[in-house]
């Protein structure tokens, strides 16, 4: 996976932002929709890096060349999906069906006070369970994340619930990790993203769609040293009004020696890879990731690849 998404230029626009947020909470989700096919076809036709990159991943996930019917229903659905955020922050959770499965997992690590690790992806939408989270079960939620990145969505959305900002513990600050200890300390659950990589962070080649792909290491590092539970997270996009919660789990918090860690590190990563692989084949349509996702960094560290799980990968154009 290549650094493609800290480069990728937000197209979106303030103004028709605000118009479409403006349609929504007074017009009605109905009309909101219909609107969302003019939207897509504009950005489906200005993307040509997000068509190429839709296609490619289409390609993999669905097996076969993907049309220019598949690339445009990529595009919708991520349209979609932005759309509920809308209505989901805006406290409208009774426009849609939610289920939920696995949830006893999270119950147990949260009545167990000791916190844990949430870790999602750019599959489906993190923000149906944070969105949730907050108004449906008082979930003590903090989310580590860059603000900064489609910033303008952001101060939007967040502008819906205030309550969302105070949720988000900034990634690359000097305090973050002394934020993300004393919010563990006090039971909370801690969301990620685990499905790219930073300029500065470590990473492990693991195979996704038969191909090898660079992901972080940092979840797994993180709830080793911690020593809480990783659970992972989809929030999957079933169409319609329709949405589906899972909870996987992937580390229950036991200590591990420290000549182990290592390679307990690249074992979950890979594991974690090998989920995303999983639900990205069953719900492909569900992929937010438009770049090159298989392009990996120029660095070649040992250490930081996984040949026995994905061989040699390719280097970066």
């Amino acid at each position: 996976m290549s650094l493609g998404w800290r480069q990728s230029r937000e197209r979106s626009n303030a103004f028709w932002l605000r118009i479409i947020r403006w349609i929504a909470l007074h017009l009605g989700r109905p009309v909101a929709r219909l609107l969302l096919w003019p939207i897509t076809l504009w950005f489906w036709i200005g993307g040509r890096d997000s068509r190429r990159a839709s296609a490619d991943f289409l390609r993999r996930a669905l097996g076969r060349p993907a049309t220019w019917r598949d690339t445009f229903r990529h595009h919708h659905a991520f349209a979609s999906v932005l759309l509920d955020r809308v209505f989901l922050l805006a406290g409208r959770d009774d426009l849609f069906t939610v289920e939920v499965q696995g949830a006893e997992r999270l119950d147990a690590a949260l009545e167990a006070g000791r916190g844990c690790l949430l870790l999602g992806s750019h599959l489906g939408s993190f923000e149906v369970l944070r969105a949730l989270g907050i108004q449906w079960r008082d979930l003590p939620l903090k989310v580590l994340m860059y603000p900064q990145h489609n910033a303008t969505v952001t101060r939007l959305l967040e502008a819906l619930n205030p309550k969302v900002a105070e949720t988000v513990i900034p990634l690359g600050r000097p305090d973050t990790m002394l934020r993300v200890h004393e919010a563990l300390q006090e039971g909370a659950v801690i969301g990620m993203l685990g499905d790219r990589i930073d300029q500065q962070g470590r990473w492990r080649c693991c195979a996704f769609l038969a191909e090898p792909a660079a992901f972080p290491t940092g979840p797994a590092t993180l709830a080793l040293a911690l020593k809480v539970p990783l659970i992972l997270f989809w929030g999957l996009y079933l169409g319609g009004n329709r949405y589906r919660i899972v909870f996987e789990p992937l580390y229950d918090g036991e200590a591990v020696p420290r000549a182990q860690r290592e390679a307990r590190i690249a074992e979950l990563t890979c594991r974690y890879a090998a989920r995303l692989d999983y639900h990205a084949r069953r719900h492909p349509y569900n992929w937010f990731n438009f770049y090159d996702y298989w392009q990996l960094p120029l660095a070649d560290d040992p250490a930081d690849t996984d040949a026995g799980a994905a061989g040699a990968g390719r280097r970066q154009r």
